[in-house]
């Protein structure tokens, strides 16, 4: 037989305060809905919406192609901006021109296989000076939409 001597057993009433999470919880998650359905705390965001006139040839300027062509053999290639010809010297202004305005500042470079890639280093260096960002390199097979 064995029986303990040293006061064992509750030592008086226990309150069980699980109900009483359950509720506070339920509490706080529906003052977080009441609070976040208050127009004043909520965002207020403007999205800017295209132009719907806006015409299939103006939404096609947004990329810009920088092409160095070969001409022949020790003559420097030609440049060219979506297919408009510019002189070496005005490919600077040309192109700040262009990306002073926009928020986009991405362009891709075109060069001819024939073509030293000094000449489309040369383009690229001018670009990123000019305010361009991000400089993509074309294939010769791949076309940018809109070409």
């Amino acid at each position: 037989m064995a029986f303990s001597m040293a006061g064992g057993g509750a030592r008086g009433p226990q309150i069980n305060v699980t109900p009483l999470i359950d509720v506070l919880l339920t509490l706080i998650i529906m003052f977080m809905l009441v609070v976040s359905m208050d127009k004043e705390y909520q965002e207020k965001a403007q999205i800017p919406q295209p132009n719907q006139k806006q015409t299939a040839v103006e939404r096609q300027s947004r990329t810009v192609v920088i092409e160095v062509v070969w001409t022949a053999k020790d003559v420097p290639p030609k440049v060219k901006i979506n297919r408009e010809d510019v002189r070496w010297e005005d490919l600077d202004a040309r192109l700040t021109q262009i990306y002073v305005t926009r928020a986009e500042k991405v362009a891709f470079v075109r060069g001819d296989a024939d073509v030293d890639f000094q000449y489309v280093a040369d383009v690229i260096d001018v670009a990123h000076h000019a305010g361009v960002q991000r400089v993509g390199l074309l294939t010769k097979d791949r076309m940018v939409e809109g070409e």
